[in-house]
Order: C-alpha cells, then structure tokens, then sequence
C-alpha cells in the first residue's frame, strides 16, 4: 500500500519544478513511511511514497522500463493479488522480471496489453502510468474502489494523487469548495465522481482515465452486468464458499506481518475463521483484534443499531478458530481529544463529522500498526450480503430514495439543523438527494422477466454497492492509511460481488435472516452465538463525559467566534451545547461533531467557499 501523486503539464519542462512534486509527494508520508522517490522528466512527474509489503528490497518505485521509443514509468497504490499467475503468463511471452514485486507485474502487463492489463487484475489498486513513447498518462482504479484515486484537470495537463492534499500541494490547484461540494457534506450520499473540492473529481471505480495534448478521456473497464442467475441454492452457497476461500488466500501474501480485525460479527468472524484455517495448513496461526471503549461494558445501552457488546463474541470467535486474540481499549477521553480529531480531518480531507466512529477506527488501527502492518476485515458484507435491516423491511426497501436515507432519522441524513437557516435553504437537500437518486437508479442494468422484488433487490444491491459501500471504502482506507496500517478486504473481492449482483432475493434471504449466503457458507467455521447474533453496527462511545466533552469544546469555539460560524448558526449550536448532557441525543451528538469538525477543516484548509 503507498500514495501516489503527479503532474503533467504539456506547456511546461517539469525537471524544473521538483521541489513541487516532492510536495505533494510529502503530503502522503503517513500513507507510505518506509521510502518515497520521484522520477521527472520533460512533461510528466511522478512521486511515490511507499508503504512496503511485498519484495521489500526490490520493489522501490516510481518504476520505469526501458524501450527502444522511451521510458515508461509506473507508480502504484495497492495489492494485485493474482500477481504469480500473471507473472507466470508473461515469462512465458517473454519478459524478465528483476524482483518479485506484484509492482513489476503491473508494469510488464502494461507493456504487453496496455491499458488492458486492468481487465485481468484482482485487487485494490490505483496507479499512473507516463508512457513517453506516446507522450500520455494513463490513470487506473480498481474495480470497486477501495484505493482512492482523485484528478484535477488543468490547462494544459493534469494534476492527480492518492488523497485531495496532494493535488492541493500544488500551486496551481485552488481550495475551492462550492455548493455541490458542501451538498455532499451534508447529506450520506457518496457520489462516485465527486471529490468535493471544485474542479476535482475521483477516477470512478472500474475506469481508466487517458490524457494526452487532445485532453482527457474515460472508458469503463468494469461495471455492475445484469445476467440471469442459474444456480441452485446449494451450488450457489458453495460457490460463494469457493470465492471466499480463494479472496482469503489470495489476501494473505505478505512479507510483514499481517492480522485480522474481529468485531464478533458474522463478516469479521468469517474472515478470521478462513484465514486462520489457511494459515493452519502452513503451521501458522492468526492474530486477531477487536475495540472496546472504556467502561463501555459498564454504560452500555442496547438500542435498535447495536444490540449487544462486541468484545465477548470476539473472544469467542477467537477461541473457537484459535486466533491469537487482543483487545484495545480506547479511553473515551482520547476520543475526544482535539489532537486526535484533527488528525481525522487531516486523514480525510473534509470534515463529515462522523465523529467517535472515525476517531476510534484511527485509534484502533494506530494501535493494531504497533504490532501489525497488513490486517484483514470483513468491510463490505453489509453491502454485498444485504446485512442491513433496510434490505428486509419493506417500508425501508421500497421508499422512493436510497434505502437507508429512509432508515435513519432526517437529522441525519440531511444535516443542517445546526448550519446557517439561508445556507440550509440554499442548499436544498430535498431536491439533490432526489437527483442523485434518479441518476443512481437510471444506470441500473435490468433483467427482462424479473419479477418485481428482484427487481428492486437489484436495485437495491446496485445503491449499496455504487454509492453506500464506496463512503465505507474511504472511511477504512483513509483512518487505516493515516497510520500506515493496510487493510485487505477479502469481501470485496470484484468476482465475488459480480456474483452476488446476479443471485435472486430469494436466495440472499433463504434462511429469512441477514446475510443468508455468508451464514450458509461459513457456519461450519464459527460458534453457534457468532452464527446466531443479530446485526450490530459499529461501536459508538455511549459515556457522558464523551458528550459533555463534545459540548466544552463547542462552548470555547463559540466564546471565540471561530470563522466556522460563517457556515453555522451560532445560536442552533450554542443551545446544543448548554443542553444538560442526558438531554443531547445522537442527531444533536452529530450535529456537534459536525461543527467541530469544521472548525478544524477551516483551520487546516482555509478553503474558499462559494455558498452563492
């Protein structure tokens, strides 16, 4: 895993202009700490900061190959996990490879099928490449989107990296953010394309974007394909079982170490028990973690979200495959502590005010770094499996929006009971959730014959995939990557989830519970309380001293009328935070992270915003 950035301009000679692409490489240390490097020439510069997990000595980059026309030079995010298959196939067209790196593999199928090499690649990646023969860059995406890979369009060429503080390193990139911009902020929709910040946009998941001097070009190399499903039930599940087993072993190539998060859930569970049974095999056992806030046995409240305590699944989960298991415990004050939430904004570049839930998936995987530098999660279930109660509850299912906009109160899907009333009005949420709506469900692939609920399952599965999963990508990626950490996704496997797409409802909810075809897989591997527990989400700190802590901070920001009042209505936050804390409940909870998190994003940032 690494962070890749650079720039091609196509008025100007780059070899000059160094010391701004070691900018921009320097702002994605975290994502690589063990080595940078840059390579420049003529139109095009590239810088690279690496996070080592395969052929730590041979696989330095950006790397380049020699050719009778001229260089071509990659730079690469991520982990292509059928890596020896293709390096096979290409010794036996004639390459020579000098290490072992799946880099190198990237590289020489560059060289043999050009831009097509992305069709034959399993993994999470985003990489460059300059190829000077033709003078064009050539930017490529994984097939769901887990790395993340942002572009600027300029003048004259095209600036690109890892995460927006790249691209915003250089000079010629503004901190612009408009309406539509702020309409992301503010609402849980996750378009595939936006990047917030004006004129910059993600490389959309399954898409090689091509630029040369007659500008820049999109073609999709992967998406969501419609086809009827013709599997029974049983080859179904033992299908699903297969890929699963195939994603695991893939996912356990490494040269570092490398562990399991384990929340006691099925997804995580599942995960663990199949790469503690491959490394078995081998005489290895797996290393597991789970998070506990502290005292969070002592003040927990079970509510219709979170059912049950986490930790004591674990454990058991642990057990039962043998894991070597440990807990971290966060204190609720680091929680909230200023440092830690700046370093969360920091990490995403914007300020979505999730909270605890990011703060503690930063501090947890920064623990996890002290003894492990690769980790397997369960991440995507929900969305692949259909775990949420949205997909069964029909009042849920078949609302005329995204499914879980309709789940969740308003306060929280359309966050603006704290923002400025006339910026509220003007944002008009109702109408973009609606247009974002529409556009999601028009490229929505039907099957000729289904019958209405497949029909809507589809839909559905199209929703969580395309919009809801990508939100859930970025959050891991950028909390994980902040701290070096790398984090496989077994579960998002594109083979898997191309499979799953096609299964009729029916299926999916065969035992009439959640994730019926992960349970039907796997439920020889796990516990019968791991099997039988019911949907939890992710852990939230449930203690008032979180909350009064939230409010103190609020109170100071307001005492010194901090610029984010411009965005803010300071009268709407100043009630949240004089409310006696049992009297705050979570949408008021939100809304305070929300204010803080501006406030911090300003401070760091300082970005011009267009709210007319």
């Amino acid at each position: 895993m690494c962070g890749i950035t650079g720039w091609v301009s196509y008025e100007q000679d780059l070899t000059g202009a160094r010391d701004v692409v070691a900018a921009m490489t320097a702002t994605m240390a975290a994502r690589g700490p063990d080595a940078d490097g840059m390579w420049v020439e003529g139109h095009a510069a590239l810088g690279h900061r690496r996070l080592a997990i395969i052929d730590i000595e041979g696989g330095a980059q950006p790397m380049t190959a020699e050719t009778p026309d001229g260089p071509v030079a990659l730079v690469y995010s991520g982990e292509t996990y059928n890596f020896t298959e293709l390096r096979a196939e290409l010794q036996a067209r004639g390459h020579r490879f000098r290490g072992r790196s799946d880099t190198e593999v990237v590289l020489h199928g560059y060289l043999e099928w050009g831009a097509a090499v992305a069709e034959r690649l399993i993994g999470m990646f985003a990489f460059a490449i300059w190829d000077a023969r033709v003078q064009r860059l050539v930017l490529i995406r994984d097939q769901l989107g887990i790395k993340p890979l942002y572009l600027l369009p300029t003048r004259d060429g095209v600036l690109f990296g890892s995460e927006p503080k790249a691209i915003l390193a250089n000079p010629g990139a503004n901190a612009i953010v408009g309406m539509d911009g702020l309409r992301e902020l503010f609402t849980l929709i996750t378009d595939p394309a936006t990047a917030v910040w004006h004129g910059m946009r993600q490389v959309e998941p399954g898409t090689v974007v091509t630029v040369d001097r007659d500008g820049l070009r999109e073609s999709r190399y992967w998406t969501l394909r419609t086809a009827e499903h013709t599997d029974d039930l049983g080859r179904t599940i033992a299908t699903v079982r297969d890929l699963l087993d195939d994603s695991v072993r893939r996912q356990l190539v490494a040269d570092v170490p490398l562990c399991t998060l384990l929340s006691g859930g099925l997804d995580s569970s599942a995960v663990t028990a199949l790469a503690a049974r491959q490394l078995r095999s081998s005489g290895a056992s797996v290393r597991s973690f789970t998070v506990e806030f502290s005292d969070q046995k002592a003040n927990f409240v079970a509510d219709e979200w979170r059912g049950t305590l986490d930790s004591p699944f674990a454990d058991e989960a642990a057990r039962h495959v043998g894991a070597r298991h440990h807990t971290i415990e966060i204190d609720t004050a680091e929680l909230a502590a200023p440092p830690v939430r700046a370093a969360v904004v920091a990490a995403r570049d914007l300020p979505l005010g999730l909270g605890d839930s990011d703060a503690s998936l930063y501090l947890l995987s920064r623990a996890v770094r002290e003894r492990s530098t690769v980790a397997l999660s369960g991440e995507s279930a929900d969305e692949v499996f259909a775990g949420y109660r949205w997909f069964h509850e029909p009042a849920l299912r078949d609302a005329d929006t995204f499914p879980w906009m309709a789940a969740m109160p308003t306060a929280m899907t359309r966050r603006t009971a704290l923002l400025r009333p006339d910026l509220a009005r003007a944002l008009d949420l109702d109408n973009y959730v609606r247009d974002q709506y529409r556009t999601a469900l028009a490229r929505v692939e039907p099957l000729p014959g289904e019958g209405p609920l497949d029909a809507r399952m589809r839909q559905i599965s199209y929703l969580h995939i395309t919009r809801f999963l990508r939100a859930m990508l970025d959050r891991k990626d950028r909390m994980s990557m902040a701290v070096g950490l790398e984090v496989r996704v077994p579960l998002c496997d594109h083979r898997l989830v191309d499979y799953l797409h096609n299964v009729p409802w029916a299926f999916k909810a065969h035992d009439g519970r959640e994730k019926s075809l992960l349970r039907s897989a796997t439920a020889e591997l796990l516990p019968r309380s791991v099997v039988d527990r019911k949907k939890s989400h992710y852990p939230i700190a449930q203690d008032a001293p979180y909350v009064g802590a939230l409010q103190r901070q609020a109170a100071e920001l307001l005492a010194a009328e901090h610029p984010v009042l411009e965005i803010m209505d300071a009268a709407a936050v100043r009630k949240v935070a004089q409310r006696d804390v049992g009297g705050v409940d979570l949408p008021d909870r939100l809304g305070l992270e929300q204010f803080l998190d501006l406030a911090v994003w300003l401070d760091q940032h300082r970005p011009q915003l267009r709210t007319a």
